[in-house]
């Protein structure tokens, strides 16, 4: 989850600004949905298709067999969270798509909400997304909330899950994750540059109330058994799973990978020593190595 803390640090690495990606028109003779947003070489475009009702907007990119789903985190989108992986993934091995959950980056409306059940929401709305765009079997690459929304999706779905990457994620809330979120709640005390990025994105009072519903969100699963999001689901995760970790990640502690790593039977932990909770854009070419080795 992308959840800065307090004093500024983790403020830094909520989500970065990138560029813009590229754009192309796609390619004749593919079926379905996938036609209006399939690429070549390093083009990469971007397209809405209704899934449970809701307009998901994702980009897409690369021709390669494997299908990847990138998932973002809080407040993240298919751009802001992902530009090195849609950039440099390999793309003759890859069919890359990073989408926008409902309620963020260009899938509003609608606007976006937390009820009890969202993570198991947005684990629907991915593992539907990929099956409209006609993909039969994919591999989830996950960074924090989109780590936990994969996890959730791999469990549920081990028929269509070819392999699961995830990272700065967790299954269970504690009472230092609370301190977190709470410390984010009142948007006005955020560094200005990552505030005015949000509010470039969605305005400040969507920003701020979204923001606001979110810190509510999460906190819920604190009052459940053991602060569980989805432990009891991490057994039935049968896909080969890699669990990257930052050794410097000051918004998700170690022990959150470790659990996962004990919980997810045959899974690898990787610790990225220099890494924080944004490695995947800070250090984009160790960790797009790292998951090219891992999925092929």
């Amino acid at each position: 989850m992308a959840r800065p803390g307090a004093g500024g640090a983790l403020l830094r690495v909520l989500l970065s600004q990138l560029p813009p990606a590229a754009r192309g028109p796609p390619p004749l003779g593919l079926r379905g949905p996938a036609a209006a947003a399939a690429s070549y070489g390093t083009s990469i475009t971007s397209a809405k298709i209704k899934v449970n009702g809701v307009p998901l907007h994702y980009k897409q990119t690369g021709q390669g067999d494997h299908a990847v789903l990138l998932l973002p985190g809080m407040l993240g989108s298919s751009q802001s969270d992902f530009g090195p992986q849609l950039k440099s993934m390999n793309k003759q091995l890859f069919t890359i798509v990073a989408w926008d959950p409902r309620g963020y980056g260009h899938s509003i409306p609608p606007a976006r909400d937390f009820p009890p059940d969202f993570f198991e929401r947005d684990a629907r709305d991915a593992v539907d997304l990929m099956q409209a765009l006609k993909f039969k079997k994919f591999s989830l690459l996950g960074w924090s909330d989109g780590g936990i929304t994969a996890l959730i999706a791999a469990a549920k779905h081990p028929t269509l899950i070819h392999k699961l990457v995830v990272w700065g994620a967790n299954a269970t809330v504690t009472q230092e994750d609370l301190k977190l979120y709470n410390a984010i709640r009142d948007v006005s005390k955020w560094s200005e540059k990552i505030r005015k990025q949000m509010e470039e994105m969605y305005g400040h009072e969507y920003f701020a109330k979204t923001c606001e519903a979110w810190v509510d969100g999460i906190s819920q699963f604190a009052d459940k058994p053991d602060g569980n999001i989805c432990q009891h689901l991490l057994p039935h995760i049968k896909c080969p799973t890699f669990i990257i970790h930052g050794g410097k990640d000051p918004l998700v502690p170690q022990f959150h990978a470790e659990y996962l790593h004990k919980h997810i039977k045959g899974s690898r932990l990787f610790l990225m020593p220099e890494g924080k909770h944004n490695l995947h854009l800070r250090f984009a070419e160790e960790f797009n190595k790292l998951a090219e080795d891992f999925l092929q």
